[in-house]
């Protein structure tokens, strides 16, 4: 089973520059960015967070290809 990486918004915040707690707060509310509630908290996943803010693909854009040898 594979653990996620969770977030609180402060958490998410300060992990992205130029976002604030408010933004991610509104991101959560209107379903922008997929986050669940454990009691007072949301909590966001870490591959949730970059593909809302960066786009679905974000992740894995960030990774180099090996252009295989070719010259």
């Amino acid at each position: 089973m594979n653990k996620r990486k969770m977030y609180t918004i402060k958490e998410a915040a300060q992990l992205i520059d130029g976002i604030n707690e408010f933004r991610i707060r509104t991101m959560c509310r209107t379903g922008e960015l997929r986050a669940f509630k454990a009691g007072r908290k949301f909590l966001i996943a870490e591959d949730d967070l970059y593909a809302a803010v960066f786009g679905a693909n974000s992740i894995t854009d960030s990774i180099p290809v090996e252009n295989g040898g070719a010259a």
